[in-house]
């Protein structure tokens, strides 16, 4: 079930969270996204960036986005774009988080570990009607700079200036949250003294064809845990976070404690009708944590509005939980960004514990009577929360379970 156990993952230290930030259909910057979850306010809506010959609702960004730098224009792409945005918005404090790491510790010293599931695809799918219409692919077109796992963040690298370890992680939707896995080993193995983490993902033709021809796609707006859920909507868009090394003066802050991991390969496509592996990566985290059920407040479910994820789900996490804890879903408001999730609905997780508040489920009308966890329709502000959990359930069974706390003395 879950494969080879370094012994060493028992003893893995919490790592503070510096500074986050992201931008997704809901706007840009935390506070975008924490009004968005606490007011149930949907950012799905017309996709307008290219046609498709069906509907359905996503999670477009609707900001402009920045220009990459001449310098760096091999790598421009609507994902190194996405990323850019997420990494300048000056009121979340990343960029500068970064580089004061650098001025403490080295660029050597820090590294850059993204997850992506599309990566920069939109750009491959223009350049292929290029080569369709006049018989070659675009000059400018550079494959491993543009549409390749590793470019993302390899330009978030090069546009910071660090030379620590920097990889790419692309295990469809827990990308994002298992990129903050690795950062924490990192950290922990004294490889990094910091490490920039995340998820980055973009809207594509493939991805939303794709879907549809699973039948998981919905033409309206998507309901999950819902009686009457039907389908994902797709989004886009960046989570990003800075961990570092434990410190005295990064007490206060909040820190990630664990990430369980799992694979139960059951399936290309859909997760173990028991709920085998999502059970298995949240006992892993509680018991890496040296946590009981009982001591998480909150979880940020995967909650995709899908029928049977959402019903493994449910039933995985009342077999850990019971009842007891309050959980919910945040893929009404941004909508599923795939590789970004992970690390997106990880900040919906920490915008929970520094606002106080249990998120609510945006589109659940009515909870399927056959969910017996405690799920929440309406965002409950004035909450005390100390601990919570954040789920990301992907293809093929690779699931991450990230447990935060508000902070850590």
């Amino acid at each position: 079930m879950n494969g080879f156990k370094d012994p060493r993952l028992s003893h893995l230290k919490p790592v503070p969270v510096t500074a986050f930030t992201t931008i997704n259909g809901c706007g840009l910057g935390n506070s975008a996204l924490s009004q968005a979850v606490l007011n149930s306010r949907s950012g799905l809506g017309e996709l307008t960036v290219f046609d498709i010959p069906f509907a359905t609702p996503v999670g477009e960004i609707k900001e402009e986005l920045p220009t990459i730098r001449p310098e760096l224009v091999v790598y421009d792409s609507r994902n190194a774009r996405v990323a850019l945005a997420a990494l300048n918005f000056a009121e979340d404090g990343l960029r500068a988080a970064v580089e004061a790491a650098k001025s403490s510790f080295g660029s050597d010293r820090i590294g850059v570990i993204i997850g992506t599931s599309t990566s920069g695809l939109s750009e491959t799918e223009l350049a292929y009607q290029v080569l369709l219409a006049e018989g070659h692919m675009p000059d400018d077109f550079h494959f491993l700079t543009r549409h390749a796992y590793q470019s993302t963040p390899r330009f978030l690298q090069k546009e910071l200036q660090l030379n620590g370890p920097c990889f790419a992680v692309s295990t469809a939707c827990s990308s994002g949250a298992k990129a903050i896995a690795a950062g924490q080993r990192l950290i922990n193995f004294d490889v990094c003294d910091a490490v920039l983490v995340g998820g980055v993902d973009t809207l594509c033709r493939l991805t939303l064809r794709g879907f549809n021809s699973l039948e998981l796609v919905s033409s309206d707006f998507c309901r999950p845990m819902d009686k009457n859920r039907n389908g994902i909507n797709i989004g886009e868009g960046a989570g990003l976070l800075l961990l570092q090394k434990p410190a005295l003066q990064y007490r206060h802050l909040p820190h990630v404690l664990s990430v369980g991991e799992s694979s139960d390969a059951y399936h290309m496509s859909s997760p173990h009708p028991e709920g085998k592996g999502a059970v298995a990566a949240m006992n892993n985290a509680l018991n890496l944590a040296g946590l009981k059920s009982g001591d998480v407040d909150y979880i940020n479910l995967h909650a995709t509005a899908t029928p049977i994820n959402d019903q493994v789900e449910a039933k995985a996490v009342f077999e850990v939980f019971k009842d007891s804890v309050p959980c919910s879903g945040s893929k009404g408001v941004t909508g599923h960004t795939l590789g970004a999730a992970g690390a997106i609905e990880a900040i919906v997780a920490l915008l929970a514990l520094q606002d106080q508040m249990i998120p609510g489920t945006c589109g659940l009308q009515e909870i399927d009577k056959d969910f017996h966890c405690h799920v929440v329709k309406d965002s409950l502000p004035n909450q005390s929360l100390q601990t919570v959990m954040s789920n990301s359930f992907g293809f093929g069974g690779n699931n991450a379970s990230i447990i935060f706390s508000k902070d850590y003395e």
